[in-house]
């Protein structure tokens, strides 16, 4: 039964986890077991505040035997109630696990969440500068501090850092910008041009010195055409003062990537990133991406900023990676959902027709999707990739090997042990330097969970689409490294048999994914253009 009068309850989530009813913190002590702590920040995380009992068992006791998570699911929600002196702190109503139905709650993430949203729709200068300051005020620091390896809290996590940041940069707040991500080249960028501004040349040299030194030690790469030009600017004192910019708001409009986010037809929230201008080109999405990321990473920065030179890139997060939901049901990790996330992503662009790129595990996603919707797709590009899948063919050794390697990544996911990056990474990049290897552990530990990791090549090894290859009527051009060792040469070959009309071409080398050094990259480029060209 509903109490009398309605309670208020604040839940803080935001830098630290604490909980007040009717203004009176409850003492943490009640929340010293992690069951019990936990179900609450879960649930509080929801906008609706309540789960199915599977999706709070699957999320919190995955591994748990099933004959002890009824009784650690009773036991959590009676030390919940217990701590909050409250009988209704945790309902469990058929189905349905609730967290106070029936209280006045508010939630500091999804209040913050909620207010760095609206401020893109205050239109007014002066209203939006408010609107900004008041949400960033509503950030007291990162998403669970204490839980950072729990999955269900890593996504929501990332998105509003994300969101944060975006904050941060319309308010002109650079060097708080630079605190949080010593390699934002953006950040540095402004603080370079500032600093010109005011005629400090020394100190816009030390800012570009600062900035090289970490692109350098973090990523093996120098700074941006942009800061190059503000750095000789400083160093030619003939040279004409830099504009000034009206308003640091402004200071915002030359960032590289905008990401948004979009909702499938199943409630998983997916993330995309647009890059560039021109006509359009869209890339499914492969293993494993993370579109903020990713976009800094040397494993893929190279090919994502070529691309965008002559186009409004389009990139995404698959389901249960990168800044997309990772807590989606194993079940849609297949060819119908991953195709139906390509769909959303367009349809929410408002794209029309345009040309589609599938790396890797792409392939199969973009040509599926171009067989089903050729009325919008001009050109197929697919880069490394197959008909299906080798464990469909693969012999008993080979399958043994398989497991193997998913045994490994389970246990390994995203560590700095050697034999798993001789064994996984080498695959990817074998002629890739050690620094590029351990860029690619950092790219996949930030975007995925081990579990997921698990779950998606799995899934990733019973890709299929030949029916589909052989009834595309697009114009498709298939590139491959001819030493890959994700897929042979010979996948290409048969690819290209069943796609009638489409044109094959080979790379030098051995890398899976294509670094900007090697002659692969300026082959495929070059084919690329052309191909879009014709």
């Amino acid at each position: 039964m509903p109490p009398a009068t309605t309670p208020r309850v604040e839940v803080r989530v935001l830098g630290r986890f604490e909980v007040a009813v009717d203004g009176h913190a409850v003492d943490p002590a009640g929340f010293a077991r992690r069951d019990v702590a936990h179900l609450v920040k879960l649930l509080a995380l929801v906008p609706s505040h309540r789960l199915h009992r599977e999706q709070v068992i699957d999320a919190l006791w995955p591994d748990a035997a099933p004959e002890a998570v009824a009784n650690r699911l009773h036991k959590a929600a009676h030390f919940v109630r217990r701590a909050t002196g409250s009988p209704d702190a945790i309902v469990l109503e058929g189905d349905t696990v609730a967290l106070f139905p029936h209280a006045e709650l508010t939630v500091d993430a999804l209040a913050f969440e909620e207010a760095a949203r609206r401020v893109a729709s205050v239109r007014h200068p002066a209203m939006a500068e408010a609107a900004i300051e008041a949400a960033l005020a509503g950030y007291a620091g990162d998403l669970l501090p204490f839980d950072l390896y729990e999955d269900w809290t890593s996504a929501q996590r990332q998105r509003l850092r994300l969101l944060h940041r975006d904050l941060l940069l319309r308010a002109g707040r650079f060097e708080q910008l630079v605190a949080i991500d010593p390699t934002d080249e953006d950040a540095h960028v402004a603080i370079m041009r500032a600093r010109l501004e005011a005629g400090d040349r020394s100190g816009a040299l030390r800012q570009y010195d600062l900035l090289a030194r970490t692109l350098e030690t973090e990523f093996g790469l120098g700074p941006s055409a942009e800061a190059r030009a503000l750095r000789e600017r400083a160093l030619d004192r003939r040279a004409a003062p830099v504009p000034t910019r009206v308003s640091p708001s402004l200071a915002a409009e030359p960032i590289s990537q905008q990401v948004s986010f979009c909702t499938a037809p199943d409630g998983v929230r997916l993330a995309y990133a647009t890059s560039g201008t021109g006509p359009p080109l869209v890339k499914a999405s492969n293993w494993l991406t993370h579109v903020d990321f990713d976009w800094t990473s040397p494993v893929w920065r190279h090919m994502w900023q070529a691309l965008s030179r002559e186009h409004t890139l389009v990139r995404y997060d698959e389901r249960g990676c990168g800044l997309s939901d990772w807590d989606v049901d194993v079940e849609s990790f297949a060819l119908d959902a991953w195709v139906r996330d390509l769909e959303t992503v367009v349809d929410d662009l408002g794209l029309e027709r345009f040309p589609l790129l599938g790396i890797s595990q792409g392939g199969p996603i973009a040509i599926t999707y171009a067989a089903r919707h050729p009325e919008r797709v001009s050109h197929v590009i697919v880069l490394g990739t197959c008909a299906r899948a080798s464990w469909a063919r693969a012999t008993e050794e080979q399958r043994r090997e398989l497991a193997a390697l998913g045994e490994l990544m389970k246990v390994s996911w995203g560590s700095e042990e050697s034999g798993f990056r001789q064994v996984y990474d080498a695959r990817f990049l074998p002629d890739g330097p050690l620094d590029t290897w351990r860029a690619f552990d950092e790219l996949q530990r930030r975007s995925t969970s081990s579990r997921n990791a698990y779950r998606l090549w799995r899934a990733f090894g019973s890709l299929d689409c030949t029916a589909e290859a052989r009834q595309l009527d697009v114009p498709t051009l298939v590139l491959h490294v001819t030493g890959d060792r994700v897929w042979p040469f010979s996948e290409a070959e048969e690819l290209h048999s069943m796609v009638a009309g489409s044109r094959l071409v080979p790379l030098p080398g051995r890398n899976h994914i294509l670094q900007a050094d090697e002659p692969a990259f300026a082959v495929f480029m070059e084919e690329v253009e052309r191909f879009l060209a014709e």
